[in-house]
């Protein structure tokens, strides 16, 4: 499976009996400096560590970028049905850790040709109908506002499955979908008041300076059709950048 290179576009039929659970969770960057957020994987910390400094009425802090995730069993659970069910009806070699990888890739690719309002190499990447829709909301924004839907690889700092779900249509075409949740940094210069609740962030750079960035969330969500004789590809067929792209 190669997230980055999706083809086709498949869209959603107009009826549906579905089943789909939903996820929640918040993320805080609390007085220490750590990043907390709520993780469907119990037992596991999956955190992203990094060095920076925040500025308080003139003092400098050294602190640590931490993001922890905390467990909820009884939706690690149910997701972990999900995941099986795919495997066993859909695909024999669906991995969610695969899955998550690809999918930062693509969110990586996706995020910068957005930003660069590069629309036309979207297609087959992003259902046609969305690629009119996000053309129509990027047109709209400042400069400073593109850059930030850009995201860097290593400045991906957290992802996790948001919400999973299988569909079947009254033709008996088969689709899954999961949205993927993606928090990442950004240097785009954005207005204070740009995010409630938010504060900028200092980070040294590769030269050793220090660099203020301010942290993002974004949920692409990925579909793909299983019915027998379509061709097996993932397609993003929903993208929002918190403040940026509803």
């Amino acid at each position: 499976m190669s997230l980055p290179m999706l083809r086709g576009c498949s869209k959603f039929p107009s009826t549906f009996s579905f089943t789909r659970l939903f996820l929640n969770e918040s993320i805080v960057l609390n007085r220490s400096g750590k990043t907390r957020l709520s993780s469907p994987c119990p037992g596991a910390v999956a955190a992203a560590a990094r060095p920076y400094s925040s500025e308080r009425g003139g003092n400098r802090h050294s602190q640590s970028l931490v993001v922890v995730g905390i467990p909820n069993p009884f939706i690690w659970f149910r997701t972990r049905i999900y995941y099986f069910l795919i495997r066993t009806y859909f695909d024999k070699d669906f991995s969610i850790e695969e899955f998550t990888e690809g999918a930062k890739q693509a969110f990586s690719h996706v995020s910068k040709l957005l930003s660069q309002c590069r629309f036309e190499a979207l297609e087959g990447l992003v259902a046609t109908d969305l690629v009119g829709k996000l053309e129509e909301k990027c047109n709209l924004l400042p400069s400073s506002h593109k850059k930030a839907l850009s995201a860097d690889p290593e400045e991906i700092v957290y992802t996790i499955p948001g919400d999973v779900g299988i569909y079947y249509d009254d033709n008996g075409r088969k689709f899954v979908s999961i949205l993927m949740r993606f928090w990442y940094l950004t240097s785009a210069n954005l207005p204070d008041d740009f995010m409630e609740g938010s504060r900028d962030i200092q980070m040294a750079s590769r030269e050793g300076e220090l660099e203020t960035k301010r942290l993002l969330t974004a949920n692409y969500e990925f579909q793909r059709e299983f019915t027998k004789g379509v061709t097996p590809d993932w397609t993003i067929v929903r993208i929002e950048h918190s403040k940026l792209l509803g």
